[in-house]
């Protein structure tokens, strides 16, 4: 099928594969190409290129090197994490929070949780998405033995108030856990100083390639292993590593590090250009915009219009954007974030999520405040 897509917004989605990322990572599809468990040379080689991506991501997020272990992606870091701790206190702790505008990869994860004989409850949101921390005080207890809270929301680039919430976890010794798949290479982030104790990652967020992960697990923390087999990440994670897509999601990383000022400088201006646009169309809502946000992440309501169909006419014009969570398209029902935050179903499907990259240009912009202007009159 040919690629009509002009035009990339949606990079909260995916981002494209950076030309420096695919060519740390080539090597180890041929030349290196050795186990990383063996002993003799190509797969020494391998190891010590595993071991430096292990030091990138760990550069990125403010870790220590040996509390990376690498996954295949932000969906089983983030199944890991919950299922990991609540079998880690199973005799002792039985109860867990999250939030309400969690990825369905958390919410998904806490089902099982409850069927395992967790008890889960959620910690809802206010009008613009951000978690309630009052509400959160009202359902800790001695039991809870787990908080997941991301850190950017996917859907509205919300960034929720971890450090008011690590305050309350640490003081009743709490695991918390943050999904910061969106907020890697985003946003500033310092896992030791935060206060939190595990956070997820995913590489093809900021340029790296699909099928890697990581979950960043903070020295002494206690979780069970879910995936059993050999010793491979010190005996957390059994499995063969996949060493080119480590490779190249740490150069992503160490990419991230070095353009985050200037990325995020460029992220703003567009984000901002774009919603003066929206601001201007009657009726129109920005959803989240008065809390703190990621500088990638715009979502907006367009009141007597469909998301979806909003989408497909944009896609026929050579436009990708996204209706809400990649991992949700196709569903019949309205964005769980959205409803959350108190938006009715009309408002809810009504909304578009428009994801930047440094890489988009103000002329894109302007491009498609044309097509949304012209499909909103028809």
């Amino acid at each position: 099928m040919r690629n009509c897509t002009r035009i990339y917004f949606d990079n909260a989605a995916a981002t494209p594969l950076r030309p420096e990322v695919r060519a740390a990572m080539e090597p180890y599809w041929s030349d290196t190409f050795g186990n990383a468990g063996s002993p003799y040379a190509v797969s020494r080689a391998a190891r010590m290129a595993i071991d430096r991506a292990r030091t990138q991501v760990a550069a990125l997020i403010g870790a220590h090197s040996d509390e990376i272990v690498f996954t295949s992606g932000g969906t089983e870091s983030d199944n890991w994490a919950l299922l990991g701790v609540a079998l880690a206190n199973l005799e002792t702790r039985c109860h867990a929070i999250v939030s309400a505008i969690e990825h369905h990869a958390v919410l998904e994860t806490a089902t099982t949780l409850r069927e395992l004989g967790f008890e889960v409850e959620e910690v809802g949101v206010d009008g613009n998405g951000v978690v309630q921390l009052e509400t959160l005080d009202a359902l800790l207890r001695p039991e809870t033995c787990l908080v997941s809270i991301m850190t950017v929301n996917n859907e509205t680039g919300v960034v929720q108030p971890l450090e008011a919430i690590s305050q309350r976890t640490r003081e009743r010794g709490i695991v918390l856990h943050s999904d910061a798949v969106q907020a890697a290479g985003k946003v500033l982030l310092d896992v030791e100083g935060s206060g939190i104790d595990i956070a997820s990652l995913s590489a093809h967020k900021l340029g790296g390639p699909k099928g890697v992960g990581a979950l960043w697990v903070r020295r002494g923390t206690r979780m069970r292993a879910l995936l059993r087999g050999g010793g491979q990440e010190r005996g957390r994670r059994a499995g063969t590593e996949n060493v080119p897509g480590i490779v190249g999601f740490g150069a992503a990383c160490e990419l991230a590090e070095l353009e985050m000022e200037a990325n995020r400088e460029q992220m703003c201006t567009l984000r901002e250009r774009l919603e003066q646009g929206v601001r201007e169309i009657e009726g129109a809502r920005l959803n989240g915009e008065s809390a703190p946000r990621a500088p990638h992440i715009t979502n907006f309501s367009l009141p007597g219009n469909r998301g979806e169909s909003m989408a497909l006419n944009f896609d026929m014009r050579g436009f990708a954007i996204g209706t809400g969570s990649a991992c949700a398209s196709g569903a019949l029902e309205p964005s769980h974030v959205l409803a959350a935050m108190g938006l009715s179903r009309a408002e809810a499907r009504s909304s578009l999520r428009v994801s930047l990259s440094a890489q988009n240009t103000g002329a894109e912009v302007d491009e498609f405040l044309d097509v949304l202007r012209e499909l909103v009159k028809k």
